[in-house]
């Protein structure tokens, strides 16, 4: 077959997406095409940098690619991203292309610890990434990402004072913690505590961003509402620990996001604390706190299992010196590149699959 630019698309509309199940060509994936010399070069442009099918990809564009052209022509694939968005037309973070609800039933299963690596693991990546700490009264973004004696900046805007995030590990990050003494308790009524939240909304320069993820409080309350009736939230994460109590908690998480009225995707679920691997025994599982309970409670809502991760001394450890445990190079740090992964994949089904988040119109 001649090479030309029309063969090479034929050639590669055999290649499927395995998560959009469609072809690359259809979906326009395949871009920049060049041809010299038996060289045939283009681009793959994925739906995240955070893609765990890449190579798979990769090696089906090779096979499709060598059947129609022969074991002698040459290839050079660069593989690209742009992260896929359904928000369109938002007034608020107009840059911002996915927000994604971090959730928990109960306090004290590691919500924060997992939206904090969750963070940091999509920014390795090459995503463009923000953090709200949206736990007004419990703060904990800026111990785990050491800057507890960080102030934020404020720079004029169109004529308006602006926040401008505090920025480390390739994360900009907003929290009360950084506008009040850590010492200090917050006692808030709820509205002033919602008002926080819009603020970090409205008035912070987030500029370009693919995730802006929202760790939120334990539980149901008027911080969720507030969230989903000023932005509409391209899907929700739900953290649970795998005993009995935490997951039917976990399951009013879910509830809360699946009403009618809210009707935000629920992207999946992850079992922190799945079990417990002491550092001297790396391949022995001890499943202290039952075995399976979140697999068995995404099962029974029919969403995702994201991810499993262990409970390891080295993940506290991390979290109180502000230094991640996903920077490291563990089995805990490979567990939240594989969440990080997951989360980047059910982003990019949900976008293609599922019409956009409205925001929510509730009288409370």
């Amino acid at each position: 077959m001649e090479i030309t630019r029309d063969n090479i698309l034929i050639a590669l509309s055999e290649v499927q997406d395995p998560d959009l199940k469609k072809d690359l060509v259809t979906l326009n994936m395949i871009q920049n095409i060049q041809t010299s010399n038996d060289v045939i070069k283009f681009t793959v442009m994925l739906t995240t940098p955070a893609c765990p099918l890449k190579e798979i990809i990769r090696k089906d564009c090779e096979k499709a690619i060598t059947k129609h052209f022969g074991d002698e022509v040459q290839m050079d694939i660069e593989m690209s991203s742009n992260v896929t968005t359904v928000r369109t037309n938002t007034p608020l973070l107009p840059g911002v292309k996915n927000i994604i609800a971090i959730a928990s039933g109960k306090g004290g299963v590691g919500k924060s610890t997992v939206a904090a690596n969750l963070a940091v693991a999509l920014a390795k990546t090459g995503a463009e990434v923000g953090l709200i700490d949206a736990d007004i009264f419990g703060p904990s973004v800026p111990t785990m990402f050491n800057c507890e004696h960080e102030q934020p900046t404020v720079t004029p805007v169109d004529g308006k004072n602006k926040i401008m995030p505090i920025q480390q590990y390739g994360v900009k990050l907003m929290s009360i913690g950084f506008l009040s003494p850590p010492d200090n308790a917050v006692v808030w009524r709820g509205p002033m505590a919602s008002s926080a939240l819009k603020q970090f909304l409205s008035d912070a320069v987030w500029g370009e961003l693919d995730y802006l993820l929202i760790d939120l409080p334990p539980g149901t309350s008027d911080i969720h509402l507030t969230l989903v009736q000023s932005v509409p939230v391209t899907g929700a994460v739900i953290v649970t620990t795998p005993q009995k109590v935490a997951l039917a908690d976990a399951q009013k998480g879910v509830g809360m996001f699946k009403q009618p009225q809210i009707n935000v995707p629920v992207l999946g679920i992850v079992e922190n604390m799945a079990y417990f691997t002491p550092e001297e025994l790396p391949d022995n599982k001890y499943y202290i706190f039952g075995e399976n309970g979140g697999r068995k409670l995404a099962e029974k809502n029919d969403v995702p299992l994201l991810g499993q991760v262990p409970i390891v001394q080295s993940i506290r450890e991390s979290g109180d010196a502000g230094y991640p445990a996903v920077l490291k190079d563990d089995v805990t740090a490979e567990a939240f590149r594989n969440l990080a992964e997951s989360v980047a994949q059910q982003v990019a089904i949900r976008n293609a699959n599922q019409a956009k988040t409205q925001k929510v119109e509730i009288n409370t």
